[in-house]
C-alpha cells in the first residue's frame, strides 16, 4: 500500500529533524510566544520551529488550548498565564479549580505544564482593586492544584515589573518601592512556603532609551567595559541585567527572606522604534540578545549569585504587529512571522510551509484521540 504524499513528507522532515537534534544539545533559554498579531503561523508549525531551533521552554501568556495541543507528547515545558482580567475571579476556589482542570491537568502529562502565572506586572498598575486580589487569586490556584495532586509538578508565580524596585543602586541596595511592599511582603512568604520562583521582567534597554547620553552602551549591551563596582560589597558588574537581578535579590532580602529563587521571566532589546526610541535597531538587538545567549549557555551567574545560572525567558519569539504603544513594542521579535531571523544572531530555525499545516493538524488530532482512548481504558 502506498503512503500518501503528505504523510511521507511530514515522516521525513521528521526524520531529518531528530538526527539533527541527536547533534545538538537544547538550549537553555527560554522564549515568551506572545500572540498579538494577525499574520503568526500556527501553533503547529511553530512547533517544528522551536524543535529546529532546540528550544525547550516557552512561556505564554494565556492556555492557548490551540498551543497546548500542538506540543503533545513533546519535550517542550510550558508556563501558562491567567490573565489580569481573569485574575479577580480567581479568588473563588472553585473557579480557580475549573480553570486549573481546563486548561492544566487536561493537558498533563503529554504536555508539560510546569507553572502557573497569575496575573502580570499587577503591582505597578493602577487597579487597587486588582492588586487587593492577586495574592488570594494566586493561593487559590495553588489550592485548587494541592486538591488535583498537582502542586509538586506545577508551581504558581506571578511577573513583575522591575519598577517595584524604589532604590537599585548600587545593587546591594536594592529596596521595594514603599507603596508596593506592603503587598509583596506576604507574597514572598507564599513563594518561601510553596518553593515557587520569584519572576522578573527586566529590560535594561528601558534605562538606555531614558538616558541614552548618561547609560554606557557596552554596560547595557554585555559588551567589554570596566563595569560597575558596588561599595557595600565589592561586587562588579559588567552589564546592567545582572545589576538589575542582584537589585531585586537584595530587595528580597531586605524583607527577610534569603530562600526565594529570582528568575528573569522578559528581557529583550527592539529591532525597531519610533524616531524618538534611542538604541531600537536590528544592530543592537543582535547583540544584546546573542551575547545574552553566549552568557546563558555558559550557565553563568549574577555577582552575587556566581554559582546560580541566570534563568531567562527572552522576549519574544515573534514581532507582533497589533500590539499597542510605540514601534518598539511590535518589534522584540527573534523572528518574522515568516520564520525568518528578524537579525542575525545564529538562530536558524525550520517553519513548515503553510501547505504542511493540514497534516500536522492530522498526526496531532490523531495523538490527541489516541491519549484520550488510553486515559478512558486505564481510568
Amino acid at each position: 500500500m502506498a503512503v500518501p504524499r503528505p504523510l511521507l513528507f511530514f515522516s521525513c522532515v521528521f526524520l531529518l529533524l531528530s538526527c539533527k537534534f541527536l547533534q545538538i544539545e537544547s538550549l537553555s533559554v527560554g522564549i515568551n510566544y506572545g500572540q498579538i498579531a494577525n499574520n503568526l503561523p500556527s501553533p503547529h508549525r511553530v512547533k517544528w520551529l522551536l524543535q529546529s531551533l532546540n528550544i525547550k521552554r516557552v512561556k505564554l501568556y494565556d492556555a492557548d488550548p490551540n498551543v497546548l495541543t500542538a506540543f503533545l507528547n513533546t519535550e517542550v515545558e510550558f508556563i501558562v498565564g491567567i490573565g489580569n482580567e481573569n485574575v479577580s475571579s480567581m479568588v473563588d476556589p472553585v473557579k480557580a479549580q475549573a480553570w486549573v482542570q481546563q486548561h492544566v491537568q487536561l493537558y498533563l502529562p503529554n504536555t508539560r505544564i510546569t507553572c502557573i502565572t497569575v496575573g502580570n506586572e499587577v503591582y505597578t498598575g493602577n487597579d487597587t482593586a486588582l492588586k487587593q486580589n492577586l495574592l488570594p487569586a494566586i493561593q487559590s490556584v495553588y489550592q485548587a492544584l494541592v486538591t488535583l495532586g498537582l502542586d509538586k509538578q506545577v508551581n504558581v508565580t506571578t511577573a513583575h515589573k522591575l519598577d517595584i524596585l524604589g532604590s537599585s543602586y548600587p545593587p546591594s541596595a536594592g529596596t521595594f518601592r514603599p507603596d508596593v511592599a506592603e503587598y509583596l511582603q506576604p507574597l514572598l512568604n507564599f513563594h518561601s512556603m510553596t518553593k515557587s520562583p520569584f519572576l522578573i521582567n527586566a529590560y535594561p534597554y528601558f534605562a538606555y532609551k531614558a538616558n541614552p547620553g548618561n547609560v554606557p552602551l557596552e554596560y547595557v549591551l554585555f559588551q567589554p567595559n570596566a563595569g560597575v563596582t558596588d561599595p557595600n560589597t565589592k561586587l562588579n558588574y559588567d552589564n546592567m541585567l545582572y545589576a538589575q537581578l542582584d537589585s531585586v535579590y537584595a530587595a528580597i532580602q531586605a524583607m527577610g527572606h534569603t530562600d526565594i529563587e529570582v528568575k528573569i521571566s522578559e528581557t529583550g532589546w527592539p529591532s525597531k522604534g519610533d524616531p524618538d526610541e534611542a538604541g531600537a535597531n536590528p544592530q543592537y538587538a543582535a547583540i544584546y540578545n546573542g551575547n545574552l545567549l553566549q552568557r546563558i549557555e555558559m550557565k553563568q551567574g549574577t555577582p552575587l549569585k556566581p554559582y546560580v545560572p541566570v534563568d531567562t525567558y527572552v522576549f519574544a519569539l515573534f514581532n507582533e504587529d497589533m500590539k499597542p504603544g510605540p514601534a518598539s513594542e511590535r518589534n522584540y521579535g527573534l523572528f518574522n512571522p515568516d520564520g525568518s531571523p528578524a537579525y542575525n544572531i545564529g538562530l536558524n530555525g525550520y517553519l513548515p510551509p503553510l501547505t504542511s499545516d493540514a497534516t500536522t493538524k492530522v498526526v496531532n488530532l490523531v495523538s490527541l484521540l489516541v491519549f484520550t482512548l488510553i486515559t478512558m481504558v486505564l481510568a
